[in-house]
């Protein structure tokens, strides 16, 4: 076996010559996904002009330096384009979305918490807290199963947070 299992990172034997190619090589593609960041998952082209150590997810549609590479992760260095396929887990922050995406095994989805709420299949379903509900009080007719029915789902709603008390 020549490199690991998991990112395909090359592995050093005894006696090999120039390890430091192999070895900067490992450190490049672990740089490149240890926290990682990618500046876009929207491109399908290579950018006009990338900085080393910039990052992107390729889009469909590839072409170019880019071309037959789709969903990977593309890294920009000195010696040019490295691609590094996701593999299940990958989580990266996502520089013009605001929010992190991750690999699920077969595609990137967003993450499910944002700065503006929680999302499930990318439609939210809880956003920013809400202003505070005055808990019902009275009427002409009480009806007591009602304001305690009401009572219990303010609370529930305050207790997750999702409302002001």
């Amino acid at each position: 076996m020549d490199e690991t299992p998991r990112w395909a990172l090359p592995l050093l034997f005894a006696g090999q010559a120039q390890k430091e190619i192999q070895h900067n090589e490992a450190l490049t593609l672990i740089d490149a996904l240890l926290h990682g960041r990618v500046e876009s998952a929207d491109l399908s082209a290579p950018p006009g002009a990338p900085t080393v150590g910039q990052c992107w997810i390729v889009a469909a549609g590839a072409s170019g330096d880019w071309s037959g590479q789709v969903d990977a992760v593309a890294l920009w260095t000195e010696g040019g384009w490295r691609f590094v396929a996701p593999r299940a887990g990958l989580r990266v922050a996502v520089a013009d979305r605001d929010h992190g995406l991750f690999y699920d095994g077969t595609e990137w989805r967003g993450d499910a918490i944002r700065d503006d709420g929680l999302y499930l299949d990318d439609e939210r379903v809880v956003g920013p807290q809400m202003a505070a509900i005055i808990a019902p009080s009275g009427g002409g007719v009480i009806d007591v199963e009602a304001r305690s029915t009401l009572a219990d789902i303010l609370t529930a709603l305050r207790g997750h947070g999702l409302i002001a008390t």
